[in-house]
């Protein structure tokens, strides 16, 4: 008998409203590989942590709202922490949301190697939320622990096969702002083919209170938090028009 693979969650939120298209039920998985300075969820980091569930389990969970989030033109959408840690799991539970025609996107920052299992689980996505942590290498590589080429690596596939996708970039004053990574930005964005929407995240604070909880010295302490005008800025640099 094959043995039942469950996932590590840290939380759901059933009425979601950010993170695709229409009303999402979202999975939050526990466990990150990346040690972002900005994460506003550091309570998800913990790889050996998380309430064990089946993909019954969560299937029998997401069903119940289904009415709801179909009739926005809604779905699933699965994040974390980093979702792509539990590559097996999700692949499972896509393929059954499938067979309820149920809509599938996943939150990622997208740093993992293209292998034949993380093909599959895009095969069975419908929309990546691809978070680009920092176009330039070495400000990414101290933002977040871990280089961009990755994440630069998984875009380009995405595009390669004309997966849609959305970009996220957190907007950071004095780190991710600076203008000439944000015309870099733009123009490794214009090399894709399959970007549907383009958004640009403010930084805040207000999931400081987790790292205090934790007993854990906040990284951004002095950096204030970005503002209309830093938003703004960066879309017009990039382009972008509300």
């Amino acid at each position: 008998m094959k043995e039942e693979i469950l996932a590590k969650v840290h939380s759901f939120d059933t009425f979601g409203a950010a993170d695709g298209p229409g009303i999402r039920f979202i999975i939050f998985l526990q466990g990150c590989h990346l040690s972002c300075k900005y994460c506003q969820n550091r309570d998800t980091w913990d790889c050996s942590i998380g309430t064990k569930y089946s993909v019954s389990e969560i299937l029998e969970k997401i069903l119940r709202y289904k009415n709801y989030f179909i009739s926005s033109n809604g779905g699933v959408t699965v994040s974390g922490g980093e979702p792509l840690l539990q590559q097996a799991f999700i692949i499972e539970l896509f393929t059954e949301l499938k067979k309820h025609n149920i809509s599938t996107a996943i939150d990622t920052s997208g740093s993992f190697a293209i292998t034949d299992k993380l093909k599959k689980l895009i095969s069975l996505t419908d929309l990546f939320l691809l978070d680009i942590k920092c176009i330039n290498d070495s400000i990414c590589k101290d933002l977040t622990g871990v280089s961009n080429k990755l994440e630069l690596n998984f875009a380009r596939y995405l595009s390669d096969i004309n997966k849609d996708v959305w970009i996220r970039q957190v907007l950071v004053p004095g780190i991710t702002d600076n203008k000439d990574d944000l015309i870099e930005l733009k123009t490794f964005l214009s090399t894709l083919k399959n970007v549907k929407k383009i958004d640009i995240l403010p930084y805040h604070d207000l999931g400081k209170f987790k790292w205090e909880e934790l007993g854990i010295p906040y990284p951004l302490e002095n950096v204030r938090t970005a503002n209309d005008d830093d938003v703004k800025r960066a879309k017009d640099i990039l382009g972008l028009h509300d």
